[in-house]
């Protein structure tokens, strides 16, 4: 079968040629896949080219060549969906440019609202009928292949090769105008620090909350990690997943046998998820079972109306800082763009449809300052200049070491001193007067 497209495999310095022009918009995905053979034969064009835009998103690998070779964007400009741990290097430096956006709007912004003229897809070695997975980074790629002009499939040889469930995180060779192969650097892994006494402290609070049979939708950060190391030591049984990046937190779960999916009313028996990030044992729990997954397109996982129809979806994500109404921002410092929305607001609304859902945001009460002090992190308001991510109407649940107060249903004063209860002691007052003056 793969003879029959011998022709569509080339070199990637000739894919890059035949498929990028000045002025193109090209797509490298999102996440920890990353087409790295191909941005390397792009960056090799830089001052043949003018004015080629690339996008892409949460980037953990240490190095984006049409970035790092044209640090004065000569050639090539790039764009950011979220802003990832490199790229926030890379913002220090003026060299990334950020495109708000919620995951779930991707694919009709491909279809109606942006151009992308070439694809870069990475994908998994081709089977003997020449069906590629989608490896860790499903994306939005189903509907970039079809919008784009140009696509160019990198074959990596570390990639899982699952193809997700009738065919969720599969392609085919023919969908590909050229297909490019060679040797790749290992996939590029997370860590998690050592959870502090207040994400233990906060995780503990959250998982008092989840019944048994829950479906998670787990972030990436501390207190997620922590909340999966104390349920993997509890009485809950009888898991699922229905998330946006699969983590380690998913293989803790799995391993203590609290991860069945036997009680999800959709993909029962499977761990729904779009991407995937984490360690190399993730990675190999994924290539080595890919029987109990179900990896598909952005629209699909994250469509709160499809999260909603599941009982007891818990919606655990971390936040910068809320204000006493309840807003929310999760991504910024003042103007300084640290993520992005992503999929949160995805999941807290697919928490809240869902009968027993619950939504929380997660955070420490305080941070410290330079000078050593300390800072609250439930504020009167969002600052101007920050991002609101997530609105107050959409605010279940918040978390901090010092309990969890429920907003939903509540008055802008009710609010408020649910809120300041869960405020680190020093500012309660402070906050107490801003809502005695605003809240009447």
């Amino acid at each position: 079968m793969l003879e029959n497209y011998r022709s569509r495999f080339v070199t990637p310095e000739a894919a890059a040629k035949q498929a990028v022009r000045s002025g193109d918009w090209v797509d490298y995905g999102f996440g920890a896949g990353f087409p790295e053979l191909m941005d390397a034969a792009l960056a090799a064009r830089k001052g043949e080219l003018k004015d080629v835009h690339i996008r892409g998103g949460l980037v953990i690998r240490p190095r984006i060549e049409v970035v790092e070779r044209d640090p004065e964007q000569e050639s090539f400009s790039y764009y950011s969906w979220h802003i990832g741990d490199y790229e926030r290097k890379l913002q220090k430096r003026g060299l990334v440019k950020f495109i708000p956006t919620i995951l779930r709007y991707l694919p009709e912004l491909y279809r109606n609202h942006i151009r992308v003229d070439a694809a870069f897809v990475p994908v998994s070695v081709p089977d003997d009928k020449g069906y590629c997975g989608l490896g860790i980074s499903n994306y939005a790629w189903r509907t970039i292949i079809e919008q784009a002009r140009t696509i160019v499939f990198e074959i990596n040889e570390h990639l899982p090769a699952l193809q997700g469930f009738e065919g969720s995180h599969r392609v085919h060779i023919s969908e590909a105008d050229f297909v490019v192969e060679g040797e790749h650097e290992p996939l590029p892994t997370r860590t998690y620090r050592a959870p502090s006494p207040v994400d233990i402290q906060i995780a503990k609070h959250v998982v008092s909350e989840i019944p048994d049979g829950a479906v998670l939708s787990l972030g990436v950060g501390g207190v997620p990690f922590t909340a999966a190391q104390m349920i993997a030591n509890s009485d809950l049984k009888d898991l699922g997943c229905h998330t946006g990046t699969i983590s380690d937190a998913f293989l803790t779960l799995y391993r203590a046998g609290k991860l069945t999916n036997q009680r999800k009313e959709i993909d029962k028996g499977l761990s729904t998820w779009n991407l995937a990030m984490g360690s190399e044992e993730l990675y190999d729990w994924i290539r080595e079972n890919p029987g109990i997954f179900r990896p598909s397109d952005v629209d699909y996982v994250h469509a709160p109306e499809r999260i909603g129809r599941m009982k007891n979806v818990i919606s655990i994500n971390g936040g910068v800082e809320l204000d006493l109404m309840g807003q929310e921002n999760a991504e910024s410092a003042g103007s300084r763009q640290l993520s992005g929305t992503g999929g949160q607001l995805d999941f807290l609304e697919g928490a809240f449809r869902s009968q027993g859902g619950k939504g929380f945001i997660c955070l420490a009460s305080t941070h410290e300052k330079k000078d050593g002090t300390l800072k609250s992190n439930i504020v009167p308001f969002i600052p101007g200049g920050s991002s609101v991510s997530a609105p107050r109407s959409m605010i279940q649940y918040a978390a901090t070491e010092y309990g969890v107060a429920k907003l939903s249903g509540l008055t802008l004063r009710e609010r408020a001193e649910a809120m300041i209860s869960i405020a680190h002691p020093d500012f309660r007052e402070e906050l107490a007067r801003y809502a005695d003056e605003n809240f009447k």
